[in-house]
Parts: C-alpha cells; sequence; structure tokens
C-alpha cells in the first residue's frame, strides 16, 4: 500500500470505524484512541496489507483492540469494586432512539457489535464474519438474535412511554 493509498483509507474509513466503536464502547476519547491505535497497526503492517483488504483491516483491529480495552475494563471494574445487589432503575421513555441505544446496551457484546457492522455500517455477511472472526452462519444467527430482541424491547409499550 503507498501512501496516498494509507491517507484516502484514514479519508475514507476513520468516520466509520469511530462510529462503530462509539456506539459499542459509548466512550469518545476511548473510541477515538482505538481507531487512532487501528491505524497505526496499519501504518505499521502498510507494506503487508494491500489497499483492497485496508478497511477489513482496520475495522477487525479495531473491533479486537475495542474487545480487549472492554475486558481490561471489566477486569478492573470486577477486582476494584463490589456491586450492589437488589438495586433496580426504571427508566420511562418518550424518544425512539434512547429506547434503542438503551436495548442496544442491554445485548450481549457480540450481538451488538454484529448488528451495528450490519444494520449501522452495511457490512455483508461475509465481511463481518472476517471481522469478528466468526463463520457465516454464526454471523446470521447473532443478528437474527439480536434483532428478536430488539423488536421485543422495544414493542413492549412500557418502554416507550
Amino acid at each position: 500500500m503507498t501512501i496516498t493509498e494509507y491517507n484516502r483509507c484514514v479519508d475514507h474509513y476513520a468516520d466509520g470505524m469511530f462510529r462503530f466503536i462509539l456506539k459499542n464502547y459509548r466512550d469518545e476519547e476511548k473510541s477515538k484512541d482505538i481507531v487512532q491505535e487501528s491505524f497505526l497497526r496499519l501504518w505499521e503492517k502498510v507494506s503487508e496489507v494491500s489497499f483492497e483488504k485496508a478497511k477489513s483491516y482496520l475495522f477487525t483491529t479495531a473491533y479486537h483492540t475495542m474487545i480487549d480495552a472492554i475486558r481490561k475494563e471489566k477486569y478492573w471494574e470486577d477486582t476494584n469494586t463490589t456491586r450492589h445487589q437488589g438495586q433496580t432503575e426504571e427508566i420511562g421513555f418518550s424518544d425512539v432512539k434512547h429506547v434503542l441505544d438503551q436495548a442496544l446496551r442491554l445485548l450481549p457484546e457480540i450481538q451488538r457489535s454484529v448488528i451495528l457492522l450490519r444494520d449501522y455500517e452495511g457490512y455483508s455477511y461475509q465481511e463481518i464474519g472476517e471481522i469478528t472472526r466468526l463463520n457465516e452462519s454464526q454471523v446470521k444467527v447473532y443478528i437474527y438474535r439480536a434483532r428478536v430482541f430488539l423488536k421485543n424491547y422495544i414493542g413492549k409499550l412500557e418502554n416507550v412511554i
């Protein structure tokens, strides 16, 4: 890959990667760091990665960097804090976007990732499989389960009102 092609990758993919990571990670600064780290790793392998495969490489790298960061945070959270049992929080929504965001937060990590890659970023099942290292059938199952959950969650009147 040439420097010009690398710069085109930055121009074309940085915003989409940031949106994808931010939607999953929900921390703007850390999402920027993950995108930056992904482009740094691409730069380190610029001679090995072709321009045609750069998008897949970038999203795969960003996804796995995000997963590592989430796991690291969960580890520290589990070791440094105690969880409070029995506390419940009731939230009423009047905005569909808030309901959808809440529903996405409730999805398991892998389902949230594949649904965002498919429905927000427009990737094919095969591309999502390459990014997440799942086979195409697994991707379809996770997307189906996520959509069923979202439909049931959003369909409940008490979540919308």
